[in-house]
């Protein structure tokens, strides 16, 4: 039986407003936050204006239809939208027609020379990039046009993943792991809690014949092993929810990168890692959005 989706889409009028609903949408329940127009004044492919104004776009979010409990969250939904004096559309997604929608909405995204996130409908880069990475998102997160998957990427440039194990906690679309397994890993283990990311990931994984990257269907962070790098592109949520795991399976060596995250969350989560033995070493911002990366 096919899955249904519960599509929300709206505008909104600045980064600031946007922000305080992706926060207030996430605790709801709602997941995969996509701008497909994003603010002008932003390089490396990431947006395009959309004639709203500096600051504005437009967003489209899902939660899957059984999750939805029609009275409660419909009720807060309205709630959130009427706060912010902004209207929303509600419709259904099934399964077997993501796929169209999405190809009618995705363009390819450059960061910088040195990572191509592309459909397999689209041709290479030119100028070529470092590593070109094909992707078929269906209802996962992952593409490199929302922030977080952009400044983990950035960061990830920064690492260096020869030889290394890489724990990918939240792996949506695989797009992290399938990059760590690029930049020289030996072993990437890539995790989610939904079936449709798994399902995702792993059509993503065969597409770009990576060979060293497991997947598993998990409800919480914690391994029996340590890996020398963890990745977590989640939620301020889910990374406080887990990161005494996150630690425990981090080498006394290791690397930790966090994403999901609000400028505002920075200095909170910063002092939560650093509670844990992670030290600061770098922070990587875009538009109201912050990737951190932690050593020990």
């Amino acid at each position: 039986m096919s899955k249904e989706y519960i599509q929300i889409e709206f505008d909104f009028n600045n980064q600031e407003q946007f922000d305080m609903l992706v926060a207030e949408l996430a605790d709801l329940g709602f997941d995969g936050f996509n701008e497909e127009e994003l603010r002008p004044g932003q390089n490396d492919g990431v947006a395009l204006s959309n004639g709203l104004g500096i600051g504005a776009g437009h967003c489209k979010t899902f939660m899957l239809a059984d999750q939805f409990e029609e009275d409660q969250v419909q009720n807060e939904l309205d709630i959130i939208f009427n706060k912010y004096g902004l209207t929303y559309s509600k419709s259904i997604i099934k399964e077997q027609n993501w796929n169209a929608v999405w190809e009618s909405n995705f363009d390819p995204v450059r960061v910088g020379d040195f990572v191509g996130i592309r459909a397999h409908f689209h041709p290479t880069f030119e100028p070529a990039v470092e590593f070109d990475i094909k992707i078929t998102p269906k209802m996962s997160f992952g593409t490199g046009h929302h922030p977080t998957t952009f400044t983990m990427i950035q960061l990830m440039q920064k690492i260096d993943f020869d030889a290394k194990t890489v724990y990918d906690f939240g792996t949506g679309t695989g797009i992290l792991a399938i990059l760590a397994e690029k930049l020289g890993a030996k072993k990437v283990h890539a995790v989610d809690n939904d079936d449709w990311c798994i399902e995702n990931a792993e059509e993503n994984i065969s597409n770009n014949e990576s060979k060293v990257i497991t997947i598993e269907k998990v409800e919480s962070a914690l391994q029996k092993q340590q890996y020398d790098i963890v990745l977590a592109n989640v939620n301020r949520h889910i990374i406080e929810a887990n990161m005494d795991e996150l630690t425990l399976i981090g080498k006394p060596d290791g690397i930790l990168v966090l994403s999901g995250l609000l400028i505002e969350d920075q200095s909170d989560i910063v002092k939560l890692a650093s509670s844990k033995g992670w030290k600061l070493q770098q922070i990587q911002p875009l538009n109201g959005w912050v990737s951190i990366l932690f050593n020990r």
